[in-house]
């Protein structure tokens, strides 16, 4: 059959990028406590374009992802990359996904246990210069206002936050870490399923500890620069006020 992709393109203009975007797609991840954790990801593959290349084979990008969803490490993840680039003719491959991660967490006092759900993401890009590779994630947590709680007679207002943490990987590093690196930075961090007893003991704890959307960022990333593993990374918080019709944000990197 005819092959239009592989035609000439005689209009002289390159694409930087050119792929597949928004796949759902069930894949496979590590698990520091199961092993492994199946989770659904959407994912978005992409590849730069010659100009004299009329179109890419965009099935290509499905089939090669087909055969690495099994094991995402950051190794097999750019692999991949390396295989688009190869499958494509390509100099430089591109590839984010997003996909909801899953950890058993115990109540604090009750112990019941639930399942909490973070949003994390991949971010990699690989070429014959080089590659990179960043890993996020973002963490629900609970801040008090220092502030309010420094002025008022009776309590002091909180509020859901959520804090993303960005880290360019080189040293193997669980999401669980990182997770818990982030919860431990707030006033609290939050459960799905608490009894009478945790209630209290999380609303005590949480005042004991305000924090700013500041302080958060400042805690996340002098823990982070503390490992000595992230040669960059980003701290990100917002905080959904409960007495404003605004969000308080943060934001530091280290580049």
């Amino acid at each position: 059959m005819v092959d239009i992709q592989s035609m000439k393109d005689e209009r002289r203009v390159p694409i930087q990028k050119v792929g597949v975007k928004g796949v759902r797609y069930p894949v496979t991840l590590r698990d520091k406590a199961a092993q492994v954790q199946h989770t659904t990801a959407v994912v978005n593959l992409f590849a730069d374009l010659p100009h004299d290349f009329k179109g890419t084979h965009m099935s290509r990008f499905i089939e090669v992802f087909e055969a690495y969803r099994s094991d995402l490490s950051m190794q097999h993840f750019l692999k991949m990359l390396e295989t688009i680039r190869g499958e494509l003719d390509a100099e430089t491959a591109y590839s984010d996904i997003h996909f909801p991660y899953f950890i058993q967490k115990r109540a604090p006092v009750s112990g019941q246990t639930s399942i909490m759900s973070y949003d994390c993401s991949y971010e990699a890009r690989s070429s014959a210069a080089g590659h990179s590779f960043v890993a996020g994630v973002t963490v629900p947590v609970q801040t008090v206002c220092p502030c309010s709680k420094a002025i008022s007679e009776h309590g002091a207002h909180n509020q859901r936050g959520l804090v993303t943490l960005r880290v360019k990987l080189g040293p193997f590093f669980w999401f669980e870490d990182m997770i818990a690196l982030v919860e431990d930075s707030a006033s609290s961090d939050l459960y799905t399923l608490l009894k009478r007893e945790d209630e209290k003991f999380v609303t005590e704890r949480s005042y004991e500890r305000p924090r700013f959307v500041e302080d958060v960022v400042r805690e996340v990333y002098l823990k982070v620069e503390a490992l000595g593993k992230f040669p960059k990374f980003s701290v990100e918080a917002e905080n959904f006020e409960s007495i404003h019709n605004h969000s308080a944000y943060a934001y530091v990197e280290k580049t």
